[in-house]
């Protein structure tokens, strides 16, 4: 599919390139195309206010065709003057024509028999241009073959300079189609990762529940009470699928349309909330947690994710600072943002697992991580939340300052 999407574009890229080069360079013959025209039309009126054909004045207008020397070269042109019976009385040459009588009794009877003040002729090569005098007519010729020779030569320029504009557009496009189809690529193996992905963690907790049921199953003359222990599998397996449809739905509900922002939220107080609730947690696994929380720091979003943000942080803290282990919370304003910083102790993440904790699925500690339930989602709803927020989480670890997780979120001005 990514093949046919980047030849899609090379091929949008370089139709909508020819049209342009088309259009551009066919203006440019025709614009010069009457350009020479003109300047032929403008050589044949001289011409014919020529008064002595012994001395032809030679003329230059506009900007005259150059020769292969740089020279300017003049339009040959010549004038015949033609009595009431058709007679040729008087014929002047002028910038260097030359013209036999066949060709000039041809020429002559051609121009007459068309009834025009002007116009060319086309087997002949010649323009011509007649006006009406009182013992005749004059008749002024000028030859094509420069106006053609210099069309032909702008025509030729023109595909050349086409078809080397259209290699050079060809390999950018090859270049852009690869730049601009690097998101879509990343996107692209992400969404197969997550399915992927997906697909065996929901693999084994229905595995488990199918596993379990066939035991009580099999034993349906037993009681209730004597099943217990597969049933209370069975549930336990059950609440962990049920946990990770639910992230899995938040992700793609935050993917689809981002989170709701439309209520002002006291953060101060929703972290405070949040760190009541782990206190009790943080004392069973032997944990110390302290904070320090900056009061009355608003903030516009949606409560429910916020808590959800603080929450994941809280239990990704206290997990892994192990027993006898710190954890330290600071929410502080820092300018016109709102910075919620959790430190916690425990053996640091090797650098490099840190450019993917925010990937989804991904567990620095995989088995670690199993036996504790998780399932690598959580700190990607995390950052998800902050983006939603217009805000960033990073984090850092080492083995002097532990893991710590920074939140930037923009506060309300008060």
């Amino acid at each position: 599919m990514l093949k046919k999407l980047r030849r899609k574009f090379i091929a949008i890229n370089m139709i909508l390139v020819s049209l342009v080069l088309i259009i551009v360079f066919a203006s440019l013959v025709f614009s010069t195309a009457k350009q020479l025209e003109q300047d032929a039309f403008t050589a044949l009126e001289i011409a014919l206010r020529w008064e002595r054909p012994d001395d032809p004045r030679p003329f230059t207008f506009g900007l005259p065709p150059q020769n292969s020397e740089g020279r300017s070269r003049l339009i040959p042109v010549f004038c015949v003057t033609v009595s009431p019976e058709g007679d040729l009385d008087t014929l002047t040459l002028g910038n260097g024509a030359n013209v036999s009588d066949e060709v000039l009794k041809q020429a002559v009877e051609e121009a007459l028999a068309s009834g025009e003040e002007r116009g060319i002729l086309e087997e002949m090569g010649l323009r011509f241009r007649v006006r009406t005098i009182s013992d005749g007519s004059r008749i002024a010729f000028s030859d094509m073959s420069w106006e053609r020779s210099s069309l032909t030569r702008l025509i030729l320029t023109s595909l050349l300079t086409g078809l080397a504009a259209m290699v050079c557009f060809f390999l950018i496009s090859v270049l852009l189609s690869r730049l601009a189809l690097r998101p879509v690529e990343r996107a692209w193996e992400q969404q197969n990762q997550f399915v992927a992905d997906a697909s065996h963690e929901l693999k084994t907790p229905v595995t488990v529940i199918l596993a379990n049921t066939g035991i009580v199953l099999s034993h349906s003359d037993q009681s209730v009470s004597d099943n217990q222990k597969w049933l209370e599998y069975i549930q336990a397996e059950g609440q962990r699928m049920k946990a990770l449809v639910e992230d899995l739905l938040f992700l793609a509900k935050n993917d689809a349309a981002g989170l709701p922002a439309t209520r002002t939220i006291n953060f101060s107080d929703l972290t405070e909330g949040c760190l009541l609730r782990f206190e009790s947690v943080a004392f069973e696994q032997g944990v110390e947690l302290t904070s320090q929380v900056t009061p009355g720091l608003t903030l516009v979003g949606d409560r429910a994710s916020l808590e959800r943000l603080v929450i994941i942080l809280l239990d990704n803290a206290i997990k892994y600072a192990g027993r006898g282990g710190t954890v330290s919370l600071c929410l502080e304003q820092q300018q016109d943002r709102g910075v919620l910083t959790m430190v916690n102790s425990g053996p640091p993440i090797p650098a490099e697992h840190l450019p993917h904790l925010f990937e989804r699925f991904y567990r620095a500690d995989s088995s670690r991580s199993r036996d504790q339930g998780g399932y690598g989602l959580g700190l990607p709803i995390a950052q998800a939340v902050a983006q939603a927020h217009r805000g960033s989480i990073t984090v850092t670890s080492s083995a002097a300052q532990g893991t710590v997780f920074t939140v930037t979120l923009p506060l309300t001005r008060s």
